[in-house]
């Protein structure tokens, strides 16, 4: 495969669609999976390369395979995490890019010998990283594979780097999604809680002809007394599994 560059204005239109399907992509049935292979084949039609791979940093300094726009891609990214070796590699733990390196060069050879040598195996000359940045820190890194010798303009590159800026955008919505949905479950989870005291209330109350906030002092004495969550204590009561001390008028526990 070469990497021949579209007619300009053709080339305008394929960024603004690009960034306009990422957008989509960001909302609705949201997976942040789907957004990173959504990303690479995007870069594969508008960065005249012929790959693309997405590695993640798993916080701990290593790097975890995510997204790449082809197989062949996807097997190599998937070597270099084994090996623990290649630019988007360097390129997480360091936070800057990589810039175009030919892997036939010595210096690359040197640099990554295994992932070169399967690289250039698997057909590609050159390789691009891009840092997903946020703040202070590399979330992981894009990886951009060619065939061609003519090297990427200058404006590829930095389009290169807005679109591993999106990547990031596109984590951070993962991460956001999944902090409200554990907000919301938390919040559902207190709601249930509080529904279910409400009714052991309801129900201590009439079995002992005594008031909701009597009922609810009572409620609460019990667990205190026994380390016991007064969720759980409700829902003992509600079932039927509660000790008869708490159930029954008048009654005594033994001694």
């Amino acid at each position: 495969m070469t990497d021949h560059p579209p007619p300009e204005p053709e080339r305008e239109e394929g960024v603004a669609a690009a960034f306009s399907e990422l957008a989509e992509a960001l909302v609705g049935d949201y997976d942040v999976i789907h957004y990173l292979h959504t990303l690479t084949d995007l870069c594969v039609q508008v960065l005249e390369v012929s790959a693309a791979g997405v590695l993640l940093s798993d916080g701990n300094g290593h790097s975890v395979e995510a997204a790449a726009s082809d197989e062949r891609t996807y097997a190599l990214e998937l070597a270099s995490v084994e090996w623990d070796e290649g630019p988007c590699r360097d390129c997480t733990r360091e936070g800057t890019a990589i810039t175009e390196t030919y892997l036939d060069t010595a210096e690359a050879r040197a640099r990554w010998p295994q992932f070169a040598e399967r690289a250039l195996a698997v057909g590609f000359t050159s390789v691009v990283a891009a840092p997903l940045r946020l703040g202070g820190r590399t979330l992981g890194a894009l990886n951009l594979f060619r065939e061609a010798d003519v090297p990427l303009t200058p404006g590829r590159l930095r389009l290169s780097q807005a679109l591993a800026d999106n990547a990031t955008l596109g984590i951070i919505q993962q991460r956001t999604v999944h902090e409200q949905l554990t907000v919301n479950a938390q919040l559902q989870r207190a709601l249930d809680s509080r529904a279910l005291i409400e009714q052991a209330k309801g129900f201590l109350a009439h079995r002992h002809d005594i008031s909701p906030d009597a009922a609810f002092v009572l409620l609460r004495g019990y667990a205190h007394r026994h380390r016991t969550r007064l969720t759980e204590l409700a829902r003992s009561v509600l079932d039927g599994t509660a000790a008869r001390e708490l159930r029954d008028p008048g009654h005594r526990p033994a001694r």
